[in-house]
């Protein structure tokens, strides 16, 4: 068993390094938890052509810059795992990896994290494992059905593993314009959305997304009129290969379809799709299963919260899983504020 620390980290994603950074500057002792075998997050796991909403000085985590990429104005994910390396090194964050936690107990005075190396003990807990892990897929009648390949977006990696098939991708959001504009050029793609795509005007990058976000928060936290935030921009940042796809006519989104058959989709006004391959690129759930114990999860799979802290366990901060848990906390420029905050509030709280 070990420990106690004053704080545990469960995540060595960009929310996990946020908060180590802030626990050190706090003067607490702390470790952080990473189920990955090797740094980066989340970020090592995505598709080749992914690129950031924004400029590598607007996509930085606390306390150092990510240098710009040669030859790229928005750094491509590779780029992102090689700066959340460094960060990691370069504040000597107690990183253990891999660690993979089933659960968070109540202990007396103390939470106990077991995990498949051993048992942890901790005065609080910070869980910032995010939603990579918990894919989604819509219950839509007759998936089960299809003959073809069905994949997730946490399973694409580019349009060569698909040259020459027919590919249905399904979703509106910034993954499924992605996908559909990297597929638009070698396979025979359909791009289904359930409403019709709403692109983010052409300049607005990752920094305006963040300050819509932070401004939504800070009226509803002051009880004003709900801006709705980023969703008030659009669904989808008109990133450059998404915006060349659009401009040549090659986006055409398509209504959600009714039913899957065996050889692809159908309509209710008759018409069909023929398909080798759906891909789903249908969003996640946050990664929660780990603080089951606790007896937290509220509506949706959420924990209830004030900011980070967990309304029913004050020793515990959610961070990163999206704006229920800080204002754009789910991206690099957004989960700062949010992890200094809880940082904070630890702090206060151990005296």
């Amino acid at each position: 068993m070990r420990g106690p620390l004053d704080v545990v980290v469960i995540g060595g994603g960009q929310a996990g390094l946020s908060a180590g950074y802030y626990l050190r500057r706090a003067g607490l002792e702390f470790a952080v938890l990473d189920a990955q075998p090797t740094p980066g997050g989340a970020w090592q796991h995505t598709w080749d052509s992914l690129r950031l909403f924004s400029p590598a000085e607007y996509s930085s985590l606390p306390g150092r810059l990510m240098p710009s990429q040669q030859g790229e104005t928005c750094p491509d994910a590779g780029h992102v795992v090689s700066y959340l390396t460094d960060y990691e090194k370069r504040y000597e964050l107690p990183v253990h990896r891999p660690v993979r936690v089933a659960g968070v107990h109540r202990d007396g005075e103390l939470l106990r994290i077991e995990s498949d190396s051993g048992t942890w003990r901790a005065r609080a807990v910070i869980s910032a494992t995010g939603t990579w892990s918990r894919p989604f897929v819509p219950a839509v009648p007759g998936r089960t059905k299809f003959r073809g390949a069905q994949l997730h977006t946490v399973e694409y990696r580019g349009p060569a593993d698909f040259a020459g098939q027919k590919v249905i991708v399904v979703g509106g959001g910034n993954s499924g314009a992605q996908i559909a504009a990297d597929l638009a050029y070698d396979t025979e793609a359909t791009w289904v959305t359930l409403r019709e795509p709403r692109y983010l005007a052409d300049d607005v990058d990752g920094r305006v997304l963040f300050d819509a976000a932070t401004a939504r928060r800070r009226a509803l936290d002051e009880g004003r009129t709900d801006t709705r935030g980023v969703a008030s921009l659009g669904d989808i940042v008109a990133v450059p290969p998404v915006r060349s796809a659009r401009d040549a006519g090659l986006l055409k989104a398509q209504p959600m379809f009714d039913r899957i058959t065996a050889t692809g989709v159908a309509w209710a006004d008759g018409m069909t799709a023929e398909a080798d391959v759906i891909i789903w690129c249908t969003g996640f759930r946050p990664a929660l299963s780990h603080l089951a114990p606790l007896g937290l999860r509220g509506p949706r799979g959420h924990v209830p919260t004030a900011g980070t802290q967990a309304l029913g366990e004050p020793r515990l901060h959610l961070l990163g899983y999206g704006d229920w848990t800080g204002p754009a906390s789910a991206t690099l420029i957004g989960v700062g504020r949010p992890a200094r905050d809880a940082a904070r509030q630890i702090a206060d709280l151990l005296g």
